[in-house]
Order: structure tokens, then C-alpha cells, then sequence
């Protein structure tokens, strides 16, 4: 059983220790009052944590604790529940060594939640290219977070990325995979699961009773009726037919040059988007600092920053905190919705 109480803390990956989440994680805390930020308990290494507070000028008490202690510990001082980066992290400056720690980060949050210690995971920014030279066998942070999951409790599931936003919220059915392989890869099962799982944590985790899904068409126009390709009609348009006879508000497919408008938008709670760029080029314009990366689909609740790693900026103190800020707050506001349904 998932802890959904306030009383609980939202665990805090570090991401990278060489990237800019020791940055943003530290000037979140020392602006939780004035940004309504949630307690959580960062899980870290401590050294990197007084290392970056002493670049970026920030005179903060840091407190080593178990998730059980960081609600308390949180008003006072910076809750770290300890894990080590390996090596002198130093900022800007990743390092393969710094891997185990990064991975290890994620899978105890994964099994504190499970273990009801914490109430929902935030993860600060990987760098997938230092996780692969230590021999990570993910694509990227949400398969492990699945591959976490079906170990836990037996039952595969399909990660689905959403970006969410005040504007917008986006779901890409294809991810990070080539443009030229996207009309191969896009199909009516996929479209059918992507869907019935934003709908189902649309009603389960959002508190949306009917949510309105606008389905954008993958050529342009959506096709203009073949003219310009057939996977509009072929495939996308069955699979709409079959969610609208499942129940589900599903309509399209809509020529996505005309779908994020104002007034289009107030039609729709989720744009679902054919490829990476065409959810995330709106969304970014819209929303760009404020963001928020949510894995819909899994059996716990896991929000991240819209951003990367940003090695360059690291430790300069110039790295913005907005996006963290609003995926700590939408995982708060996520699970203590859910503590409600549940009770």
C-alpha cells in the first residue's frame, strides 16, 4: 500500500550529482515558505549537497535522516537521506563513477514507496549517457522506473510520458525514436493503450471525471483525407472509434497546426500527440519554465523537471528552480488528491 498522508515526505532523487539537481533541490528548500514547497526527504549524497550550497552562496542546515524523521526535520533543516555518489563529484564534471550512486538513488525511492516511507517520487535530471558507459540497461529513467515496478509487484506496465503545464498538458504515443521511423512505430494498439491509460490516470490521479482527450492526426492536415498520407485514416481514426465506443471522450484526428490555440485548448484536458516534437514544441512554448514532467501508467506516483542535466550551468547558480518547484507541488497535489479517493 502507497502512503498518500501529508504526514509522509515526497522523495527527491539527486539525478546527476554533477548536474544541476543538487542546485535547484537546494534553492527549492531555501525557498520552500514563499513556494508552498512539500517536505521531502532528498535522496543523495550529503557531501555534494554542502559542496553546492557553498558555490552557490547558500547558507544552509543540512540534517541526515530516515523518511520517517524528513516531515519534521523539513521546516529547520534540508532532510538528506544518504547515498553515496561515489567519487568527489565535481560540478559540471560527470563522471561514470557517480552511476551506482545515481541508479541506487532511484531504486530506493522506488522500494520507499512501495513501503509506504514516502508518498510519491520526484526525480531530478540523469545524464543517460553516464548511466550507459556504467552498463544501465535502460533506455532511459521512465523504463527503469516500469522495470522497477513490475519487480515489485509482479505486473508489467507501459509507461506513458505526459508534460503538463498550466496551459497545456501533452502526451507524445511515440518517444524518443527517429522522425523517419515514427509512421512505422505508431500503431492502432498503441494509440488504444497510451489512451486508455491517460484516461484512467486522468480519473484516478487528476480528480477528472470525464476527461476530454483531443487526438492529433500524424500528417499534416491529418491526412486531407489520404492526400497526404494514410495513417490518419488507417490507424488513428479506428482507434479513436473504438475509444469512443469504450466510453471514452476521444475526438479527432485533429490537423495539429490548428490544435493549441486558446480557444482550441479549452476544448480538451490532454493533447495525445502522434510523436516526441509534436507534443513537445507546443508545450514548451506555452509552459517552458513551468513544466512538469509526470509518468502516467505507473502504480505510484512519479513527477520530474522538463529540463536535463545542464552541465554547463552547474554550480554557477543561475540554474532555474521553477520546473522542480511545480513537479514537487503537482506530485503533492497528485497524491493527496488520490488520499482522498481512496478514503
Amino acid at each position: 500500500m502507497l502512503a498518500l498522508s501529508e504526514n509522509t515526505p515526497i522523495a527527491l532523487t539527486q539525478g546527476d550529482p554533477a548536474g544541476i539537481g543538487p542546485d535547484i533541490s537546494l534553492v527549492s528548500w531555501a525557498k520552500r515558505k514563499e513556494a508552498g514547497i512539500p517536505a521531502f526527504v532528498f535522496l543523495g549524497d550529503p557531501a555534494v549537497l554542502r559542496s553546492r550550497a557553498l558555490s552557490l552562496g547558500l547558507n544552509i542546515p543540512f540534517k541526515e535522516c530516515t523518511p520517517d524523521e524528513a516531515v519534521e526535520v523539513f521546516p529547520d533543516a534540508f532532510p538528506v537521506f544518504p547515498i553515496h555518489a561515489g567519487i568527489d563529484v565535481v560540478a559540471g564534471q560527470p563522471h561514470m563513477a557517480t552511476a551506482r550512486g545515481t541508479i541506487s538513488a532511484i531504486d530506493t525511492a522506488v522500494s520507499l514507496c512501495f513501503d509506504g516511507k514516502v508518498r510519491a517520487i520526484v526525480t531530478n535530471p540523469i545524464a543517460k549517457s553516464v548511466l550507459y558507459e556504467a552498463g544501465f540497461g535502460f533506455p532511459g529513467h521512465t523504463e527503469f522506473l516500469a522495470a522497477l515496478s513490475e519487480k515489485a509487484t509482479g505486473q508489467a506496465v507501459l509507461p506513458v510520458m505526459m508534460l503538463a503545464g498550466p496551459k497545456l498538458r501533452a502526451v507524445p504515443v511515440t518517444i524518443h525514436i527517429p522522425l523517419r521511423t515514427v509512421a512505422d512505430a505508431l500503431t492502432e494498439d498503441l494509440i488504444l493503450k497510451t489512451c486508455r491509460i491517460v484516461h484512467a490516470d486522468m480519473r484516478d490521479k487528476f480528480g477528472l471525471d470525464a476527461p476530454r482527450l483531443a487526438i492529433a492526426g500524424l500528417n499534416p492536415h491529418a491526412g486531407e483525407n489520404g492526400a497526404l498520407g494514410h495513417e490518419d485514416d488507417a490507424i488513428i481514426a479506428p482507434a479513436i472509434s473504438k475509444l469512443r465506443a469504450e466510453g471514452i471522450d476521444a475526438f479527432g484526428p485533429l490537423s495539429a497546426d490548428t490544435m493549441f490555440h486558446e480557444e482550441a485548448r479549452r476544448r480538451y484536458d490532454v493533447a495525445i500527440c502522434m510523436y516526441h516534437d509534436q507534443a513537445l514544441i507546443p508545450l514548451k512554448a506555452l509552459d517552458f519554465d513551468e513544466a512538469v514532467n509526470v509518468t502516467l501508467g505507473l502504480p505510484f506516483i512519479r513527477t520530474s523537471p522538463d529540463h536535463g542535466t545542464a552541465f554547463g550551468i552547474a554550480g554557477h547558480g543561475i540554474a532555474r528552480e521553477t520546473s522542480l518547484v511545480a513537479a514537487l507541488k503537482l506530485a503533492d497535489t497528485i497524491s493527496l488528491a488520490r488520499a482522498q479517493v481512496i478514503c
